[in-house]
């Protein structure tokens, strides 16, 4: 996903800003619906467990900071609770095969996650327009949200090859 443009007013800000925060709602229902459905099996390796309750975790936190830069714009965001249904509604007859296949789409998502906050930032370096928000305070965020998911990629990738 690249932006492609500079980020020139409050309104742009907020709506990217608005589609951090769903994609962090996403990752977060997706990593519940994972979990939901090894309440059935057998011998769920406790390492992808807890890989996906901090993916969940941390998901809910970043939401959370980019709700709060979001308010200081005055502006909304979709409520997890919507945005888990539509997941639901796409996923729900989803259960992983294997865990490789689980792992390959929380890797997916830790990446897509990465990439946007990478582009995001560049926009927002790129532009020179001025924010009601301290313009530091949101890049200071955002660079710390994507140092979060690059530790996660990180972390997805070293259990992927440990199980190879």
């Amino acid at each position: 996903m690249s932006l492609g443009q500079r980020v020139a007013t409050d309104h742009q800000l907020a709506r990217l800003l608005q589609i951090g925060a769903v994609l962090e709602e996403v990752v977060e229902s997706r990593a519940y619906h994972h979990l939901d459905s090894f309440e059935d099996e057998q011998g769920v390796d406790d390492d992808v467990r807890d890989l996906l309750e901090h993916a969940a975790e941390e998901s809910a936190e970043h939401r959370s900071r980019l709700e709060t830069l979001i308010e200081e714009l005055d502006a909304e965001t979709v409520p997890y609770e919507e945005i888990n249904k539509l997941v639901e509604a796409q996923y729900a007859q989803t259960k992983p095969e294997d865990f490789d296949g689980l792992l390959y789409d929380q890797l997916c998502n830790e990446e897509t996650a990465y990439k946007f906050y990478d582009d995001l930032i560049e926009a927002i370096e790129a532009s020179e327009s001025e924010f009601s928000i301290d313009r530091d305070h949101v890049l200071t965020t955002l660079r710390q949200i994507r140092e979060e998911e690059a530790e996660g990629v990180e972390e997805v990738t070293e259990m992927m090859e440990r199980r190879a």
